[in-house]
């Protein structure tokens, strides 16, 4: 048996992102590892600049999901400023690239995707034997965290709390499915997806790492490359990940 440390990630409206480059912010229909060791972080009042502390949060826990529904695509509309195009200049920071001189500001239009009234839940458990933070120093960060945590950007508050419960289970997606039976979120699930949503629950579709679940296991669906793996966080770089996807019938 293994400990796990389990919580809800709920939200009218969340942004799921992936790979940033250019006009166009697309996102997931699920949380990415790397915004949710970042929520971890905040409750614990990690920085950004705190190099040894972003490393152990990426080293030294693992994770899984259970989606129960994605929530709604909604895109929205930005302006951002530009400096003109400069032949033969890079630019190391967008900071630099903004204050550096050039000819002009120019305005254009960009798009980010959000989701409304997503709902998730998700298990995290020690990479290794003696983690910077015990499962049980998570759980207390979480429950008075020391940064407000949001679900993607800062636009995007929880709407209901994290409610961190340990638990032990055999495998990860046992510990989600439990936590999607009786957790302290589940009497608000059915007005949250069919009165908000006025549509009906998703199947439950549950990620984790690829050595939580047996080659020959029936739920395996398939295998993602998801670039969501903190490599740093001062520099915003991230590396690809290999999820494991898993079809859970529903509850």
């Amino acid at each position: 048996m293994t400990q796990y440390l389990t919580f809800a990630l709920v939200a009218p409206l969340a942004a799921f992102g992936g790979i940033a480059v250019g006009e166009r912010r697309s996102g997931f229909d699920r949380p990415a590892r790397s915004a949710v060791l970042g929520l971890v972080g905040a409750c614990l009042g990690v920085e950004r600049e705190d190099d040894e502390g972003q490393e152990a949060l990426a080293k030294d826990y693992q994770l899984a999901f259970a989606c129960r529904a994605p929530g709604r695509l909604l895109a929205d509309y930005h302006t951002a400023q530009v400096p003109s195009a400069q032949r033969n200049r890079r630019f190391r920071t967008r900071a630099e690239e903004l204050t550096g001189p050039s000819h002009g500001l120019n305005t254009i239009l960009t798009s980010r995707d959000y989701r409304t009234d997503a709902w998730h839940t998700a298990a995290l458990w020690s990479a290794v034997a003696v983690p910077r933070w015990s499962l049980a120093q998570l759980a207390e960060a979480m429950t008075t965290p020391h940064f407000v945590p949001y679900l993607g950007r800062k636009s995007c508050p929880l709407g209901l709390p994290l409610g961190p419960q340990l638990v032990e289970a055999t495998e990860a997606s046992m510990a989600l499915l439990a936590r999607e039976a009786d957790g302290p979120e589940v009497p608000f699930r059915r007005h949250w997806l069919n009165e908000r949503r006025d549509a009906p629950e998703a199947p439950l579709l549950v990620t984790t790492d690829l050595g939580e679940v047996a080659d020959n296991d029936a739920r395996r669906q398939r295998i993602e490359l998801r670039r969501d793996q903190p490599r740093s966080r001062r520099r915003w770089q991230f590396d690809l990940r290999e999820e494991l996807v898993l079809r859970q019938p529903r509850s």
